[in-house]
């Protein structure tokens, strides 16, 4: 089972082909829900030397960086083999 943990904002580098899916009406949503209920799911990194990639919750990861959060609740998930 994977453990929950608080992963500095500033070291999760996000896959340029993801920037191109940011809707920013989404991370407007989801930031007024996060400043409502606080953040309900966690992202999804996996550890790339000193920082981490994005895997899943983009919206997410971009809503807490505009409410000037530092960190962000996620899991750290291994490197899928391909």
């Amino acid at each position: 089972m994977l453990e929950k943990r608080r992963f500095p904002i500033d070291l999760i580098h996000v896959p340029s082909k993801r920037t191109k899916t940011l809707d920013h009406e989404k991370v407007v949503d989801i930031a007024e829900d996060i400043l409502e209920h606080g953040q309900r799911t966690p992202i999804r990194v996996r550890a790339d030397g000193n920082r981490f990639v994005l895997i899943e919750g983009y919206h997410r990861l971009e809503a807490l960086r505009a409410l000037g959060e530092e960190t962000i609740e996620g899991f750290l998930v291994g490197a899928r083999l391909h």
